[in-house]
């Protein structure tokens, strides 16, 4: 039978009508919230899958025998209310309830309804949609909770603020490293204010040229108890739900024992250079006196041989004395170049320090005033002894009066003072002279530096000076500020029978 145009057969329909049921059903079933239909009795009439695993279940058929929607509260005044707001209003959303499981433990979730009516207008039940939105925020809580506690566990600084510098985030490790607690930076304060006095730190130019990802950059902080603070800092932009840059979080790594230890191994290695310089300098000193010590003592033993020849009232004669006596004078030279070279060879025995001392200035005294020198001594009593080479100590502190009478050429002051630290025999030698510049505090014992001007010096003084001491188990420091003077310790242990 045929229908007019525009027509639709009532056999599509039907089919239609079966393929949207189906796909309802097919949506029921398959949605990822729990959904439910009751009659206007609050008996079930349908529920999917994901409701039944939601409340414990192991089938839909233990729910749909004959129970009735107050059973899925846990509290039935609960299910009353919640009926009122639906007959008062005809929609529910996300009412915030307590379901029960099978078990019987509660289950927090959001239920949203809307009722259906009959032809008369009245509700004739109603379809719920259950989710648990409750869950999934106690998830994200428990995920920020966890990321908080990685945070303030790290012992690294972790500090975040915004494009302006306003501090937002400041660690437990921003507090221990810093000195300052949260409360009194987040919100209040710059991080601006913890750089040192006349620095300024803009990391934002340093991130936008790297690519948005600082690594290992070297900074600096002022602590809370103004020290300072060096380290490495790691920086990245923090970016809003657009994608656009709102700040800047930073992970500053505290460098300072890592730092120390590499200028103390620097140090280490700057010393061990010296020491090679020294060991190299020794050993072209010791092959320069053997060379020449051999045809200096042939000279001399031509010179000795002439002198018998000729008549001892003769003017050649005495100019042959004086030879012999500068050729004795350059063996003694070379046998000096020989003892720093090996310094170890000569003899060590208990010597007085106050005596070598004594011994200097009364042969040099004369020379120190005639430079309008004031000398002043206080040499302390009952300091005992040290084993040293009393030849050598006389070279190191006859060296030091020379450095200090060149160093005050228009006159000044001078006084050298011993005493016992310890175990340890401390002779101060300070002068008012020119002082030593800070560029050269580290060179100074350097062989070959020298600041003296012509031939003045070789810059082998005070070098020699260091490996004798050095060699005696003592050291040497020096304080000085330019214009205002040196003063050299010279630090030496006390022999074992003479402490006391």
């Amino acid at each position: 039978m045929k229908t007019k145009r525009g027509a639709v057969h009532p056999k599509g329909c039907e089919q239609r009508l079966a393929q949207a049921q189906r796909d309802h059903r097919y949506l029921f079933d398959h949605v990822g919230s729990g959904v439910y239909r009751v009659d206007e009795g609050g008996r079930f009439l349908d529920l999917n899958r994901a409701l039944v695993d939601m409340l414990g279940y192991r089938e839909r058929e233990e729910l749909l025998d004959g129970r009735q929607d107050q059973n899925l509260f846990r509290r039935p005044e609960e299910c009353l209310a919640f009926r009122d707001l639906l007959q008062r209003d005809g929609l529910v959303l996300d009412y915030q309830v307590d379901f029960r499981m099978k078990n019987g433990k509660p289950i927090a979730v959001l239920l949203s309804a809307q009722a259906h009516y009959d032809a008369e207008g009245k509700i004739s039940g109603y379809e719920g949609i259950v989710s648990q939105r409750k869950r999934m925020l106690r998830e994200l809580r428990s995920a920020h909770d966890f990321l908080m506690n990685l945070i303030q566990s790290s012992p690294n600084a972790i500090i975040a603020t915004d494009l302006s510098g306003k501090i937002v985030l400041w660690s437990r490790g921003a507090e221990e490293i810093l000195g300052y607690k949260a409360k009194e930076v987040v919100d209040r304060a710059n991080i601006q204010a913890f750089y040192p006095q006349n620095e300024t730190q803009n990391i934002v130019p340093l991130l936008s040229r790297s690519g948005g990802a600082l690594r290992s950059h070297s900074l600096k902080y002022v602590r809370k108890d103004g020290g300072i603070v060096e380290g490495s800092l790691s920086a990245a932009y923090l970016l809003d739900e657009e994608g656009k840059e709102s700040g800047i979080v930073g992970i500053f790594m505290d460098l300072q024992e890592r730092i120390a230890m590499e200028r103390k191994l620097r140090q280490t290695q700057d010393q061990l250079l010296q020491s090679e310089k020294l060991a190299a300098l020794g050993r072209l000193t010791s092959q320069i006196a053997h060379e020449l010590n051999n045809p200096l003592y042939g000279i001399m033993n031509t010179l000795e041989l002439m002198k018998t020849e000729i008549d001892p009232q003769s003017r050649r004669r005495r100019l042959l004395d004086m030879a012999i006596s500068e050729t004795m004078r350059l063996t003694d030279l070379l046998r000096k170049m020989l003892s720093f070279s090996r310094p170890d060879q000569d003899e060590k025995q208990p010597v007085d320090i106050n005596t070598i001392l004594d011994e200097i200035l009364l042969l040099h005294g004369k020379l120190l005033r005639e430079n309008d020198i004031h000398l002043s001594c206080f040499f302390g009593k009952g300091i005992g002894s040290v084993k040293a080479s009393k030849n050598q100590l006389r070279q190191v502190f006859l060296n030091m009066l020379t450095n200090a009478r060149d160093a005050m050429p228009t006159g000044g002051s001078l006084s050298i003072t011993t005493g016992v630290v310890g175990e340890e025999v401390h002779v101060e030698i300070t002068d008012t002279g020119t002082g030593i510049l800070p560029e050269h505090k580290d060179k100074i014992f350097d062989a070959f530096f020298t600041t003296k001007e012509g031939a003045k010096g070789v810059g082998l003084g005070l070098s020699v000076c260091y490996v004798f001491i050095r060699e005696h188990g003592g050291d040497i420091k020096v304080e000085s500020e330019w214009g205002a003077g040196t003063k050299f310790t010279v630090i030496l242990p006390t022999a074992p029978s003479s402490t006391g």
